[in-house]
């Protein structure tokens, strides 16, 4: 799922191509949108929210959007060119540019006034321009029972952090995800959050997302997709388990990082068959 800082990019783009011009095209292939006439409105400005897109026309409306799992916007030069992909939902254009947007989780279009109805229920935007982190950490403080990686990715806590940058920071904080909030001390919660805003600011302003500092393929993360290979910092199998009840995974070095853990089982490194020569070796971690 795009992140924080990749949200924040897409409403860069969005704002850059088609803020202060009219809509020639506005062509929403989602059903409860089918018949939403926006051509002739003026986009105002594109902003990010967390990881909400809220597209803010003259007539007062708002076009919101989600990304989800596989959701993109894309923008080019309007060559005039008919979009026909079935992945497409929604096609704004101007005389200039044309956006995008292919498998979006979600779209809706509502009164400007009643945003909050959408983004309303989300914590302190890390990468927003009113970032509090003091609310951040109370909001996190609030839930001493519940394990950090979960309460991280909850985005009423603070809005922006997926399952990259979760892994990344409490690795770097050299936390469990399994830690309950109550047994992280006050001063080591305040640097989590920290940490977390800090990774997103260094990475907002460039597609090459890296937490290690190397911009080299595959050497990017310290930990993320890394299940089955050595740790950079000890040289501890990484694993990778499932978080919570959800279908979200987290990947974390059981000797860097402090507190719980699921139990020891085999690691095979992230996509490598049963074929692949990564089998030939024994990735049970160490311990």
């Amino acid at each position: 799922m795009p992140e924080g800082d990749s949200v924040f990019q897409a409403a860069r783009r969005l704002h850059a191509a088609l803020s202060g011009h009219e809509l020639t095209i506005a062509d929403l292939r989602w059903p409860s949108l089918a018949t939403a006439d926006l051509v002739g409105d003026t986009t105002i400005e594109v902003v990010a929210a967390g990881k909400h897109l809220l597209h803010r026309l003259t007539s007062g409306r708002t076009l919101h959007s989600h990304l989800k799992m596989e959701g993109r916007w894309r923008v080019g030069p309007n060559d005039g060119r008919q979009v026909r992909s079935p992945d497409v939902r929604a096609v704004l254009a101007t005389d200039s540019y044309v956006a995008v947007g292919t498998r979006l989780g979600m779209l809706d279009l509502v009164a400007t006034r009643d945003e909050h109805t959408l983004v309303g229920h989300l914590g302190p935007d890390v990468l927003g321009p009113d970032w509090d982190a003091e609310r951040a950490v109370a909001n996190l403080a609030a839930l001493p029972g519940v394990p950090i990686g979960a309460a991280l990715l909850d985005q009423r806590n603070l809005a922006g952090l997926g399952t990259v940058y979760v892994a990344e920071t409490l690795f770097l904080q050299r936390l469990s995800p399994w830690t309950l909030i109550g047994d992280v001390s006050p001063v080591r919660l305040a640097g989590t959050v920290a940490r977390a805003h800090t990774l997103l600011e260094a990475n907002k302003d460039t597609y090459a997302r890296t937490i290690t500092g190397s911009r080299v393929e595959g050497q990017q993360d310290y930990v993320h997709g890394r299940s089955g290979l050595p740790c950079r910092r000890c040289g501890t199998t990484i694993e990778v388990a499932p978080l919570d009840h959800t279908s979200r995974v987290v990947f974390y070095c059981r000797t860097c990082q402090e507190g719980p853990f699921p139990a020891l089982r085999p690691q095979r490194p992230l996509g490598s068959t049963p074929r692949g020569p990564a089998t030939r070796r024994d990735y049970r971690t160490r311990g």
